[in-house]
C-alpha cells in the first residue's frame, strides 16, 4: 500500500523552526520576492508606478521616482502600519498553513507570543487575503451542492413541559445561517489532487429555492451536472441542468451512484474546525470561515511550502483593510456577506 501523500517528505517543504530562524534581511527578501518577483522593480502603491526605485537600506524604504512617496515592503497591503518584525508575520502564515483544521486565535497568540486581540486581527487579515483573492470563475462538468446551518442551536429547557418545537420558524434564531457549498469534482490522475479541486462557498439566511438557483445561474456552466439531495431547494435545477438527486432519508448513495459526497467531505472539515478549533462563527466575518475551509480542501494535495507562498503572496496582493485597520477601537463591519 502506498504511503499517503501528506504523510510523505513532499508534502513537508517548509517548518515553522526555518522561518523563525530566517535574519529579518532574509523575511524582508522573501516577502518583496513574493510580492514584485526577482527582480529589482518594485512597484509604488500610490501611483503605481512600475521602475527601480530609490531604496534606502537603512530604512528599507522606497522613494518613488514619479510620485515621491516613500514606501515599503508592506506598504499598501493587508500588513500595512505592522508593529511586529516581518518574521512573526511570515511565522503567523507558516503556523496557519499547517493548521489543516483552522486554528483559533488563542493558541496562534501563544504560539507567536503576542497578545490575543493581535493574533485575532492577523487570523482574520489572512482569512480576507482569502477571500479578496478567490477564484469565482463558475464550475463545470460534475458539481455537488449541499447546504449546512450555523448559529441556530437552541438549548432546550429542563422541564420537558417547558421544550418548545425547535423545528418551527417562529422558534429559530434571527442570527442562523445557511453556509452553501458548491464542489466541481476530477478525475484522479497519478499523484494529481482527487474528488475535488474548486470549491465554492456562500453565506445565505436559509436554504431556499430563490437563493439556490440564482447561485447556479450564476457559478455553474450550462451542460454541466448537479449531484444534490432531497431538498426542495433544488428542485427548480431540474428545469435548467442535468440533475440528480439522492434521499437521505433512505440512503446515502442512490441506486444509480449518485451522492453529494464532496459537499459532504467539505462539511466534515468545516465541522471540525467549527467545533474543535474556533468553536463559534460570527455572522459578520462566517463568509471568510467558510471559504478558509473551501481553501484547505482545495489545497489539501499541496506541500506546505507552496500553500505558504500562495497564502503569503495573496497576502501582498491584497489591499489595506479596513475591517481590521482600528478593530478594537470599534472600526468593525457593518454588514456581514450574505451571497443573496
Amino acid at each position: 500500500m502506498s504511503q499517503h501523500f501528506l504523510l510523505s517528505a513532499k508534502a513537508r517543504t517548509l517548518s515553522v523552526r526555518k522561518v523563525m530562524e530566517m535574519t529579518h534581511d532574509q523575511a524582508f527578501q522573501v516577502f518583496r520576492e513574493l510580492r514584485w518577483g526577482e527582480g529589482e522593480e518594485t512597484a509604488c502603491p500610490v501611483c503605481g508606478t512600475i521602475d527601480r526605485h530609490y531604496f534606502r537600506n537603512d530604512r528599507k524604504q522606497w522613494r518613488c521616482k514619479a510620485c515621491a512617496h516613500a514606501f515599503s515592503v508592506t506598504s499598501g497591503t493587508i500588513f500595512a502600519n505592522h508593529k511586529l518584525p516581518l518574521k512573526v508575520y511570515l511565522a503567523a502564515i507558516a503556523i496557519y498553513t499547517n493548521a489543516v483544521k483552522g486554528i483559533s486565535a488563542l493558541q496562534l497568540s501563544r504560539d507567536l507570543g503576542v497578545q490575543y486581540k493581535t493574533a485575532f486581527v492577523l487570523a482574520h487579515k489572512i482569512r480576507e487575503s482569502l477571500m479578496e483573492h478567490r477564484d469565482d470563475a463558475p464550475l463545470a462538468g460534475e458539481v455537488h451542492m449541499d447546504g449546512a446551518y450555523v448559529n441556530g442551536h437552541i438549548r432546550p429547557k429542563n422541564k420537558k413541559e417547558d421544550r418548545i418545537d425547535r423545528r418551527l420558524a417562529i422558534h429559530q434564531k434571527p442570527g442562523k445561517r445557511c453556509v452553501f457549498v458548491m464542489r466541481q469534482r476530477v478525475e484522479a490522475v497519478e499523484d494529481e489532487i482527487r474528488g475535488s479541486n474548486k470549491t465554492l462557498t456562500f453565506v445565505i439566511k436559509a436554504e431556499n429555492q430563490t437563493d439556490v438557483s440564482k447561485l447556479a445561474n450564476e457559478f455553474v456552466k450550462k451542460g454541466s451536472t448537479i449531484c444534490a439531495d432531497e431538498s426542495n431547494a433544488y428542485d427548480p435545477l431540474h428545469a435548467k441542468f442535468d440533475t440528480r438527486r439522492v434521499n437521505h432519508s433512505q440512503e446515502y448513495q442512490a441506486d444509480d451512484g449518485t451522492t453529494n459526497n464532496l459537499a459532504e467531505s467539505y462539511f466534515s472539515r468545516f465541522r471540525r474546525m467549527q467545533y474543535g478549533q474556533t468553536h463559534k462563527f460570527g455572522n459578520l466575518y462566517l463568509a471568510n470561515y467558510a471559504n478558509e475551509a473551501a481553501y484547505r480542501e482545495d489545497t489539501r494535495r499541496w506541500n506546505n511550502g507552496a500553500i505558504f507562498a500562495d497564502i503569503t503572496k495573496k497576502c501582498a496582493h491584497t489591499r489595506t483593510s479596513r475591517d481590521w485597520c482600528g478593530y478594537w477601537q470599534g472600526n468593525k463591519r457593518q454588514a456581514e456577506r450574505l451571497a443573496a
